[in-house]
C-alpha cells in the first residue's frame, strides 16, 4: 500500500499551533471557553494538510449559517460535504448532535399541565431539528400531570399518517385520563390543514367511548418566539 504524500496527510493535533488545540483548552479552561468550531474540531480530530480541524469546523458551520439548530438538521451526507470531513467524521458529528437532542428530551420534569404554553415548552425539544412531520401523544393523569409522551408516527415533509387506535392504545396501556396530541410543521406554517381538523374530531369522538378526554392539539414549528398553534386556544376543539 502506498503511503500518503505530505500533501495528503491530515494535520494532526500535535502539529497545530497552541491556539488550535481545543482539547487542551477544554481541559485547562473548561468547555465554556471553547467556541462552537472548537468543540466540533474535537469531534473531527484532524484537519487537512492546509487547514486545522478548527478551520474545517468553521467551514462546516458556515454552511449552516453558524446556526447549530440548522446544523442539527444536516444528515451525514450533508455533513461530509466540506473538504476534510469524510464519512467517519460526519457520522461522529451526527452522533454528537443526536446525543444533544436526546439529552434535551430526557431533562424534562413532569409538570401539571394547565396551559398550552406548558405543553409547548415540554414538547418542543422532541421536534427540534426535525425535517419531517412527527406525531406525538402526551399522556396525562387525573390531575393533568404528565405521565409520558409517545411518538405515534413519522411521515414526510408535508404530512404523516396517524391511526387513532394507536393514540388510544397508548392512553389505555398507561392508564391515562386525558391526552394532548402534537405534531410539527417543518415548513414553519402553523395553520392547521383540513386533515388536521378531521383527525382532531375523530380523536375527540373516539375518546368519548373510552372515558378519555382530548384536551388539545398543538402544531409546533421551529419559530422560537411564536412557535405553536393550540387548537384549544383557537376554539377549534
Amino acid at each position: 500500500m502506498c503511503a500518503k504524500s505530505p500533501e495528503q496527510q491530515p494535520l494532526g493535533i500535535k502539529s497545530w499551533s497552541e491556539d488550535d488545540r481545543p482539547r487542551e483548552k477544554l481541559l485547562s479552561k473548561g468547555y465554556l471557553a471553547l467556541s462552537n468550531a472548537e468543540l466540533i474540531a474535537i469531534l473531527l480530530g484532524s484537519g487537512t494538510r492546509n487547514e486545522s480541524a478548527v478551520e474545517v469546523a468553521k467551514r462546516l458551520l458556515d454552511q449552516a449559517d453558524n446556526n447549530l439548530n440548522k446544523l442539527g438538521k444536516f444528515n451525514p451526507k450533508r455533513l461530509s460535504e466540506p473538504k476534510g470531513i469524510g464519512q467517519a467524521k460526519a457520522v461522529t458529528v451526527a452522533a454528537a448532535l443526536e446525543l444533544g437532542r436526546r439529552r434535551k428530551n430526557t431533562e424534562h420534569t413532569k409538570p401539571q399541565i394547565k396551559e398550552s404554553n406548558q405543553v409547548h415548552e415540554y414538547m418542543a425539544p422532541y421536534f427540534a431539528d426535525l425535517t419531517h412531520e412527527h406525531f406525538y401523544v402526551l399522556l396525562l393523569d387525573r390531575a393533568n400531570k404528565v405521565i409520558r409522551s409517545e411518538n405515534i408516527s413519522k411521515g414526510g415533509v408535508s404530512g404523516t399518517v396517524v391511526d387513532p387506535k394507536m393514540v388510544f392504545k397508548q392512553a389505555i396501556d398507561n392508564l391515562a385520563s386525558s391526552v394532548i396530541v402534537c405534531h410539527n410543521h417543518p415548513s414553519g406554517n402553523k395553520k392547521p390543514s383540513e386533515e388536521d381538523k378531521r383527525l382532531t374530531r375523530r380523536l375527540q369522538e373516539g375518546a368519548e367511548y373510552l372515558d378519555l378526554r382530548v384536551l388539545d392539539h398543538l402544531i409546533i414549528t421551529d419559530d422560537k418566539d411564536n412557535g405553536y398553534l393550540s387548537f384549544a386556544d383557537e376554539g377549534l376543539m
